[in-house]
């Protein structure tokens, strides 16, 4: 948050783009996703990336997940569809990242037309036991899924978090019980 409007932060989302279309570069069977602020549509440098990317390689395309956090889309949602529509029609995919800790107003929701809905941590945590977190994540399942959106579960940390996602329909799940942060990716550790 403390970069999302600043210079920094449409460099940082550049050089993600970067390295991200060098990892789908190097490794034929990856699809990988990337994070990015809707203020980075704007961003001449960013969008150089990206077009180079799509016409010189357009085979990595269809493997390229753009993540857009839910606050970051409200800022500017007539640009970011018009974006997002420009791009799916070469094969990119979208991910709704952070869902349920913005304001998306459910018009903006049916426009969008996202592939993938991630619903916020804050819903998946100790959701086994939160009868509250449970009534919510049902909810954003049942909306994603009237959508015809893949469903995400972020910051899931137990297995009795995933067990219980799983049995709820979620379609991917994302967090510490799976996976942690780390400076060598899990493809590159495979060779």
């Amino acid at each position: 948050g403390v970069i999302e409007d600043t210079d920094l932060g449409r460099q940082i989302d550049c050089i993600a783009l970067r390295l991200g279309i060098a990892a789908l570069r190097a490794e034929p069977q990856l699809r990988l996703s990337i994070n990015m602020s809707a203020r980075s549509v704007g961003y001449p440098g960013w969008m150089q990336v990206l077009r180079r990317a799509i016409r010189n390689r357009p085979d990595i395309v269809h493997r390229l997940i753009l993540e857009i956090t839910e606050t970051s889309a409200m800022q500017m949602p007539e640009i970011v569809k018009i974006f997002m529509e420009d791009l799916q029609d070469k094969g990119i995919v979208f991910a709704l990242d952070d869902f349920g800790a913005g304001y998306t107003a459910f018009r903006h929701l049916r426009s969008f037309c996202f592939d993938i809905l991630k619903i916020d941590g804050q819903f998946a945590r100790n959701v086994d036991t939160d009868p509250d977190n449970q009534v919510l994540c049902e909810a954003l399942i049942s909306l994603a899924r009237h959508f015809d959106m893949l469903v995400v579960a972020e910051a899931v940390e137990t297995a009795q978090e995933a067990q219980w996602l799983r049995m709820a329909g979620v379609d991917c799940l994302q967090g510490y019980h799976l996976g942690v942060p780390t400076m060598t990716p899990p493809w590159a550790k495979a060779g």
